[in-house]
């Protein structure tokens, strides 16, 4: 079988300069915008400890859902695959950030906690198929950190 590359671009504008850019730690702010063409725009900004604005996204938090909606997408074509009817999904996952002494950090862990809503189908393959999510999912098969999963089921 011949792999196929996807290419993925987006443009990411920064917007914080206020006129003076960085000539202080403290001169400029971290707003920027993330650009798709053919897509809105998504403001975004730092996280609030490192003097972002907590009224928009920032990276990690993107690298966070990124992960939950690669797994849920996976996991609603296995299901449908497997004759497995999904009514409803939601997760509210957690990323962990270790903040290291020089500044930098790492994530060290993400959990996802999906609830699923199950109108027809064997509640244990559909446990089963996260797990199978979790190995053909691109985001989670791209980092170096453990996520985990924690499905809990709702009969429809």
């Amino acid at each position: 079988m011949v792999e196929r590359v996807h290419v993925y671009e987006t443009t990411v504008s920064w917007t914080g300069s206020g006129g003076v850019g960085t000539t202080s730690p403290t001169s400029y702010d971290r707003s920027h915008v993330v650009h798709g063409e053919g897509k809105p725009e998504l403001p975004m900004s730092a996280d609030p400890a490192f003097r972002g604005n907590a009224a928009v996204y920032n990276p990690e938090e993107l690298l966070v859902a990124s992960l939950a909606s690669c797994h849920m997408l996976w996991y609603l074509a296995l299901c449908a695959k497997a004759h497995i009817i999904v009514k409803a999904y939601e997760d509210r996952p957690t990323g962990r950030l270790v903040e290291g002494t020089s500044g930098g950090g790492r994530f060290i862990s993400v959990e996802l906690r999906p609830a699923v809503t199950i109108e027809a189908g064997d509640i244990e393959t559909a446990r089963r198929l996260h797990d199978d999510a979790h190995r053909e999912c691109f985001i989670s098969n791209s980092v170096n950190f453990p996520v985990t999963c924690e499905p809990t089921f709702i009969r429809a």
